[in-house]
């Protein structure tokens, strides 16, 4: 902030918010502020969480969604590169959502890795390479910068979660300049015909080389913002 923010404006100790008054918190830093402070920010202020992945933690989901109930306060979770996140969350509300799979795919300098993805990331150089398939809970902590899609996806989809969620991370070396993200739902089948309803999006999003977010989810981001007031105590998808 040096330099951009005014000193009188910096707030060095987070634990001192509520002297600011503010009406919302948004946080664009990292997934351990949203463990360390996320509960405090909510008891006087609308709280909008741009890295959804901390969510992923059980016991921090758990404390947050008590803290919005019980101040009033909104947890705000911005769709970002999401698509269709609305309706997925109207599926789960009615109990009709069956399944849900999210695939991403970047290049491999597109990503910021942890654990055994690293390694893996790094013999995708040559070839397009499933780096990882399975739960979004398990994959959040290895991509915290990477996956607040599927984070999100997996607020929305609240009977299923963080566990029921499918994440595919896909590194491809031919994709220098493009984020995409696939979505699969999966409905309720008809008993009659044995059809199943399903939707399935593909979104190709333009992305500046070695970029971790892609230029569309800016604009998606700051029109999520603008929806950020008058939503009560609860979970909303902006």
């Amino acid at each position: 902030m040096e330099g951009t923010v005014p000193e009188h404006l910096q707030l060095q100790d987070l634990s001192e918010f509520d002297k600011r008054q503010a009406d919302l918190v948004v946080e664009v830093a990292h997934p351990s502020i949203i463990r360390d402070h996320g509960t405090a920010f909510l008891s006087s202020a609308n709280f909008m969480v741009g890295s959804p992945t901390a969510l992923a933690d059980h016991p921090t989901e758990k404390k947050l969604r008590e803290a919005s109930s019980q101040s009033g306060k909104t947890l705000y979770i911005p769709s970002g590169a999401l698509w269709g996140g609305e309706d997925i969350q109207k599926m789960a509300d009615r109990g009709t959502l069956k399944a849900l799979k999210i695939t991403m795919t970047k290049h491999p300098d597109s990503f910021k890795l942890e654990g055994a993805l690293v390694e893996r990331n790094e013999a995708a150089r040559t070839k397009r390479l499933i780096l990882y398939e399975g739960a979004v809970r398990r994959l959040c902590p290895l991509a915290p910068n990477n996956v607040n899609t599927m984070a999100a996806a997996s607020m929305a989809a609240h009977t299923l979660g963080f566990d029921g969620v499918v994440g595919v991370l896909i590194a491809d070396p031919s994709l220098p300049d493009w984020h995409l993200v696939d979505i699969e739902v999966t409905g309720p089948t008809n008993e009659q015909s044995g059809n199943t309803f399903t939707v399935k999006t593909s979104r190709q999003n333009p992305a500046r080389p070695n970029s971790v977010t892609g230029t569309a989810t800016f604009d998606s981001f700051w029109s999520s913002l603008l929806m950020c007031s008058g939503h009560g105590g609860r979970v909303y998808l902006c």
